[in-house]
């Protein structure tokens, strides 16, 4: 005879996981005609509407890339609107964070992606690269190579900069990883 095993599904709180029960779980299907991922990510059916399409993700990254979020807008209701958002999330622009290049794979601030437009590097260098980038620019126009040469200097001190800006955020990614 076999023994009986305790359930999981007793007491408070539960012992058992969430989503873990014996019964079938609902999964809502990409609304994307022939897919079959799970959608759970919502886009709105039309502007200002409240219905959703449910779409998997790339589904939703394929629906949004032609989404117009100024269509119907003249010309100085897209500015307004705009200078209006920018006002309003003004404070995650300042987060350091949030702040992207536009460029590279989105973990570069903008100013570390201006230093390494002065090195002349990619958006991806690593830190060896820029350091080898530095010093080889900086040897060409330092101070001692070139004496009372003032353009030297100043692009030596942009070099320097550039150097420092690249050398604080990798010290940074260090300490955080």
């Amino acid at each position: 005879m076999a023994k009986a095993r305790r359930s999981n599904d007793w007491g408070f709180p539960r012992w058992r996981g969430y989503e873990e029960s014996r019964e079938a779980a609902t999964v809502r299907l990409c609304d994307r005609y022939g897919c079959e991922e799970r959608g759970d990510c919502p886009a709105p059916k039309s502007p200002n509407s409240p219905k959703r399409w449910y779409f998997c993700q790339k589904h939703a990254a394929e629906y949004n890339s032609k989404w117009d979020y100024f269509e119907g807008l003249d010309k100085a209701e897209k500015e307004a609107r705009t200078k209006s958002e920018q006002a309003e999330n003004a404070g995650y622009a300042e987060a350091q964070h949030y702040g992207w290049g536009g460029a590279g794979d989105g973990s570069r601030s903008a100013d570390e992606m201006r230093a390494l437009e002065v090195l002349e590097l990619e958006s991806d260098a690593d830190f060896a690269a820029v350091k080898k980038a530095w010093r080889v620019k900086a040897k060409a126009v330092h101070p001692d190579v070139k004496p009372g040469d003032k353009d030297a200097a100043e692009a030596f001190q942009k070099y320097q900069l550039a150097y420092e800006i690249l050398k604080s955020a990798e010290e940074r990614r260090e300490w955080k990883g």
